[in-house]
């Protein structure tokens, strides 16, 4: 079995009994192909970002289940020909194991190396700009 996550737009004009059938409607079908729910979210009144079957708001309801994939088609018909749901989007998603968490060694900084830095006398630097100078002056 994959796991799967259900997002639907619900129409906007139900009331809050007509929205909680249609959720328990929708938990049948998963129910019916033979799939277990992991987690449901309560619906939530969205606006849209543009107008589907010129509604301009709806509810966003998201359902996460487990089903085998061969039921899938079965149960993407049965959301089609739902017509309070205005659009679907059917997801996998990857199954999460229930285990301690994998405890990994902290990343070292590698040690950066560094050239020694040579050290100039005061009077070595002091020639240099004599030279320097003297080299301008005669040109």
């Amino acid at each position: 079995m994959k796991s799967y996550e259900l997002t639907c737009l619900i129409s906007p004009d139900l009331s809050e009994e007509e929205l909680s059938a249609i959720k328990e409607k929708i938990a049948s079908f998963v129910q019916q192909e033979g799939g277990f729910f992991n987690e449901t979210a309560f619906a939530q009144k969205k606006a849209l970002a543009y107008p589907i079957k010129k509604k301009g708001s709806a509810y966003l309801i998201i359902i996460n289940f487990q089903l085998s994939s061969e039921k899938i088609e079965s149960l993407e018909n049965k959301l089609k020909n739902e017509e309070n749901i205005l659009r679907y989007l059917l997801t996998t998603k990857p199954l999460i194991k229930e285990t301690a968490p994998v405890l990994r060694k902290p990343v070292k900084e590698k040690a950066i190396k560094k050239k020694p830095v040579e050290k100039v006398e005061l009077k070595e630097i002091e020639k240099k700009l004599e030279e320097i100078l003297t080299d301008e002056s005669s040109q």
